[in-house]
């Protein structure tokens, strides 16, 4: 039998690197890292939603917890003279306290802009919420953001799922829409994949977006040496 695999996993190590990367010297620590890392993120995902949160990255060193968000909307984020971000870290910095309370790492609060929001499956994926949520036909929200997408130079291929009591129906089903290639067992196929969902006053509508950006060739550095001494061929 087949397995359904998460696309950013598969790729670990190949394509892809951890969203997280920090090392832990004991088992408390690194509970205490876990639940940190976890209470981040969740907070982020409801704080900033409706600014096309992309991603949330963290990186630990001795003295450091360093938080790159990445957005869509950099400017709602940051706010006027960089208050919502001052205010952010602040939170950010209160609520690893409470978890943490030994650890006194200085927190460092970075905010990246996603330069173009249609390769992001995470911004798509709330494009789609956002049309639901203002009670758009599914079909048309679908067929609208594939297009637009797709229109991206970089994209190869988009798919956009849905499932839910769609159209207020009594019965949930699933309703899905593809353009261009999916290849999802291809280690070396840039895939970004990202759920999210669309809170109406009927139910939850989960959406699922997965996105072909090409394939990723690393260049193999080949080192020559050659011998003093040794005779050159003309």
């Amino acid at each position: 039998m087949t397995h359904t695999v998460h696309p950013y996993a598969h790729r670990l190590g190949i394509i892809r690197d951890w969203k997280s990367r920090w090392f832990a010297v004991d088992k408390k620590s690194y509970r205490e890292n876990i639940k940190v890392d976890e209470l981040i993120r969740r907070f982020l995902t409801k704080r900033l939603r409706g600014t096309y949160t992309s991603g949330v990255e963290i990186e630990r060193s001795a003295n450091e917890l360093r938080v790159v968000l990445s957005t869509g909307r950099p400017g709602l984020v940051i706010g006027r003279s960089g208050e919502n971000a001052a205010k952010l870290r602040t939170e950010l910095l209160n609520l690893v306290r409470r978890i943490a309370p030994t650890d006194r790492r200085t927190l460092k609060f970075d905010i990246v802009e996603v330069r173009q929001p249609e390769t992001d499956a995470s911004v798509v994926a709330y494009m789609v919420a956002e049309g639901l949520e203002k009670r758009m036909p599914f079909r048309r929200v679908l067929k609208q953001t594939i297009e637009k997408v797709i229109a991206v130079r970089e994209v190869e291929g988009v798919r956009i799922a849905i499932s839910g009591r769609l159209g207020g129906a009594e019965m949930s089903r699933k309703e899905e829409l593809k353009k261009g290639r999916i290849p999802l067992q291809t280690f070396r196929a840039d895939i970004d994949f990202a759920h999210e969902q669309a809170y109406l006053p009927y139910g939850v509508i989960g959406i699922k977006v997965w996105i072909y950006r090409g394939n990723v060739y690393q260049e193999k550095k080949t080192s020559v040496r050659i011998q003093e001494g040794a005779p050159s061929r003309g």
